[in-house]
């Protein structure tokens, strides 16, 4: 009974994800970590400690206070019962993943699009990418979509499934609060170009390898969605490194050669144009099509991923 109850905490958290989504009239651990951050940081600011060093002890003692929490409340609950356990670690790592949310945005953008109203889709698309979105056009809005789901993919499922194998619920949950540090104050500006630089470092840390792992699922999952699974992992493989950040071009350059498509390029952020070299180079531009074809790939990619963890996971507690 207990190899199938725990056995039963990674696909019911995941599928809870998939049918509810991020309900904005239920109470959301995630908002919570936001609202630590916005109140803690002013104070953290006022150490007698360079903005650098004061950033990295803001940062570590969030990610280790959100463990310890996260790891009290598992602890407890087992005292009162394993089944509540088991209960709160499928609750934990449900609110530490993104997959119908991320899905419903880019959607939104889709249909906004095909509606002809870019107006609305600049809006829309603005609300998930750090890029400036007025100048955007049909193309410039469906390419950002698409590599805003490429890159949630990590962010959003792979990341967090990732810890939940490796450290349960509470090192998931910990891992949320790393992304949602980077997402706050991991911006290269004069805000936080110090304070938020050591935030920024942990996520690229943390999502090193499963932003090479998400490559080889996005690969396979090209077959399933009709994608070129030779072409995804091509281009990932030749061009994964083709974004300033360490992690993000990889499954942006996996989903390019899935879907065929040209990601990347220039792009301006607050009014400053960042010449970030094309992935895809050689392949078509990005249309509004893609933005579906992206999302189906994406949830393809993360039930592969599941499996396979549920996998590991069954195959470590049988050895138990």
């Amino acid at each position: 009974m207990e190899l199938i109850s725990y056995s039963f905490i990674l696909p019911a958290s995941f599928l809870l994800d998939l049918i509810i989504g991020d309900p904005l009239a239920l109470p959301h651990p995630v908002r919570w970590l936001g609202k630590w951050i916005e109140k803690w940081e002013p104070h953290f600011r006022k150490l007698p400690f360079s903005l650098f060093a004061s950033g990295c002890l803001f940062a570590v003692s969030l990610i280790a206070g959100t463990y310890l929490i996260a790891w009290v409340v598992v602890f407890i609950s087992n005292i009162v019962h394993p089944y509540i356990c088991i209960a709160m670690q499928i609750i934990l790592i449900y609110y530490s993943i993104s997959i119908k949310s991320l899905r419903s945005a880019a959607m939104g953008i889709y249909r906004s699009l095909k509606d002809d109203d870019l107006g609305d889709a600049r809006i829309k698309v603005s609300q998930i990418v750090g890029r400036d979105v007025e100048r955007l056009d049909e193309k410039g809005i469906s390419r950002a979509a698409v590599e805003s789901v490429a890159e949630n993919l990590v962010d959003g499922v792979i990341s967090p499934i990732f810890f939940a194998l490796m450290g349960g619920a509470p090192l998931a949950f910990a891992y949320k609060m790393v992304n949602t540090l980077d997402s706050m104050i991991g911006y290269r500006d004069e805000k936080y170009g110090e304070f938020g630089k050591c935030a920024a470092h942990i996520d690229d840390v943390t999502n090193f390898i499963p932003a090479r792992i998400s490559v080889i699922f996005i690969a396979f999952a090209a077959i399933i969605s009709k994608g070129g699974m030779k072409g995804s992992f091509m281009t990932a493989l030749k061009e994964g490194r083709n974004n300033p950040s360490p992690n993000s071009g990889f499954s942006e350059a996996a989903f390019a050669g899935a879907l065929g498509i040209r990601l990347g390029g220039p792009s301006l952020y607050k009014g400053t144009l960042l010449r970030k070299p094309y992935i895809g180079a050689s392949l078509g531009e990005t249309g509004i099509e893609d933005i579906r074809k992206a999302c189906n790939l994406m949830i393809v990619s993360a039930f592969l991923w599941l499996i396979a963890c549920w996998w590991i996971t069954i195959g470590f507690l049988s050895l138990m």
